[in-house]
């Protein structure tokens, strides 16, 4: 009787949509159980997480349980996101402190990848070197060590950026759709942009976390971002807080013909309307441009009600970022693979400042009167202009402390295209390129939309098989993008029978067929 909530709870699991499982077979793998008959199982782990509702009292009380059953050296990790790992270790045992450590999962952890690692000053730092590997190599993990600040990196960043946001939204008087057509596949972020998110996680979610942040980051200048805005605050005392209530930013609702349509929040009348047109020259002006770095400074630079837009939102972006370090981190790079892997953003802060332009934006920013930090002044002064480059197929960072370049630790254990680009091309055209990968061997990409296979690609592939077979030991088509590929161009094909080039079509699939 005393599993019948957590039975339930896996059982809705199973059966939601999306899926927390990769099969539903693999629910067979756990194992229900309660505080009081079950506490004791854990004897036999290697590996607690405790996942209980964020309440330092509450996880003071299983952590007491906690000691009574486990084994010396085993793991004990907590998956707070807000409260400091330092409070839930303090008056533990030696050993228990010892093995003791944050491991931030970014819910659902099925679909997000980052997992956040926050040490105490006394975690054994070969348990914080483990879980950073296991999280990466066995848990398929973007691991990102962190410091113990309020929010860690990735909902620190985040949620800064969704609340800054909301502030310029009443200003500039932006509607809903609008907003998710600006901050979505555009900047290389999720489908569902800021609103469309916000009703997925939950309005109740982010609002919590923005009063924590409000109350616990006093030395913050910006802090006031995080307060809540007036429509905010009237969304959450109605209870519209996204699908978990049926409505929230949106709503899905029956029109009199009885079709499902989807309204959006009016945030003056707090009505829900027909979902906003949204047409800005901007935009139009960027739908032929694939690269997303090539993309970012047209955005940046547009003269419409969008390019204003954007110049607000990455001043303020930048400018918090640059003021965060050293507090939350002392790295770029981390912060860019936490809002990466958590947030699902094709670009970190840093390397889209770097794409639109160091000191094209910090003219904007001061303009705007959103100066960054003095770090990056200095950072000019000594004539470097970005915050990462490439050097002989090295990825390398900014780094404060000694004001010089370094190489981002790890990756060198594997190949990054974009990398090379400066230096190993061997050959490319329009729709390819051919690397040199190092111990004789060639790497073809492919950079056609979707990497789709078109007569740009077949022609790159025997090139690349001709010059393999002449001067190196071997070739491997390999691609950075999202897809590897999405298959023949069958927008070619129609084109060609459309204007009835059936003669094309032929020699398209017999060069098709030979390279398969």
């Amino acid at each position: 009787m005393r599993n019948r909530i957590v039975n339930d709870s896996l059982s809705n699991a199973v059966k939601s949509n999306p899926s927390p499982l990769y099969k539903k077979s693999f629910a067979s793998r756990i194992s229900t159980g309660n505080f009081q008959d079950n506490m004791s199982d854990i004897s036999t782990c290697d590996w607690v997480i405790e996942v209980v509702v964020e309440n330092l009292e509450i996880k003071k009380k299983v952590y007491d349980e906690v000691e009574k059953h486990r084994k010396p050296s085993t793991l004990i990790t907590s998956n707070t996101s807000g409260i400091p790992i330092h409070l839930m270790a303090a008056g533990r045992s030696d050993d228990f402190r010892k093995n003791f450590c944050g491991t931030h999962f970014f819910n659902p952890p099925r679909y997000l990848r980052l997992l956040e690692v926050i040490p105490t000053p006394e975690t054994d730092p070969e348990v914080v070197s483990f879980l950073m590997e296991y999280g990466d190599l066995f848990l398929g993990k973007t691991t990102v060590l962190c410091k113990d600040t309020p929010a860690f990196i990735a909902n620190r960043i985040g949620v800064f950026a969704i609340m800054s946001l909301l502030h310029q939204v009443e200003k500039m008087q932006l509607s809903v759709a609008e907003v998710d057509k600006l901050t979505g596949p555009v900047l290389g972020r999720p489908k569902s942009a800021t609103f469309r998110t916000t009703d997925v996680v939950g309005l109740d979610t982010m609002i919590h976390v923005a009063n924590g942040l409000y109350a616990n980051c006093k030395d913050d200048a910006d802090r006031d971002e995080f307060k809540l805005p007036a429509f905010v605050s009237k969304m959450s005392e109605n209870k519209w807080l996204g699908d978990k209530t049926g409505q929230g930013f949106y709503k899905k609702v029956k029109s009199d013909s009885g079709k499902s349509e989807i309204l959006e929040l009016n945030l003056n009348t707090l009505e829900y309307q027909p979902q906003t047109k949204v047409r800005y020259a901007t935009l139009e002006a960027t739908k032929t441009i694939d690269n997303l770095k090539q993309r970012m400074p047209v955005l940046f630079g547009g003269t419409d009600k969008a390019g204003e837009f954007y110049r607000t939102a990455f001043s303020s972006l930048f400018k918090y970022v640059s003021d965060r370090m050293p507090e939350i981190s002392d790295e770029t790079y981390r912060i860019d693979a936490a809002m990466q892997a958590g947030f699902g953003w094709e670009l970190g802060p840093f390397e889209a400042w770097d794409a639109i332009g160091v000191t094209n934006a910090l003219k904007v920013m001061e303009a705007t009167g959103k100066k960054p930090a003095a770090w990056v002044y200095k950072m000019l002064e000594k004539g470097n202009t970005s915050f990462y480059k490439n050097e002989n197929g090295v990825r390398k960072f900014y780094d404060i402390s000694s004001g010089t370049y370094l190489p981002i630790p790890g990756t060198d254990n594997f190949i990054i295209l974009d990398n090379l680009r400066d230096s190993k091309v061997v050959w490319k055209n329009s729709g390819t390129t051919l690397f040199d990968i190092g111990d004789g061997v060639l790497n073809l990409e492919f950079h056609t939309k979707m990497n789709t296979i078109g007569g740009e690609v077949l022609e790159g592939i025997n090139k690349a098989i001709d010059i393999a077979e002449k001067d190196f030991k071997g070739l491997v088509i390999g691609n950075d993008g999202a897809n590897f590929s999405a298959g023949a161009n069958l927008a070619m094909v129609f084109m060609f029978a459309v204007e009835q080039e059936y003669d094309e079509i032929d020699l398209q699939y017999v060069h098709f067929k030979m390279q398969i």
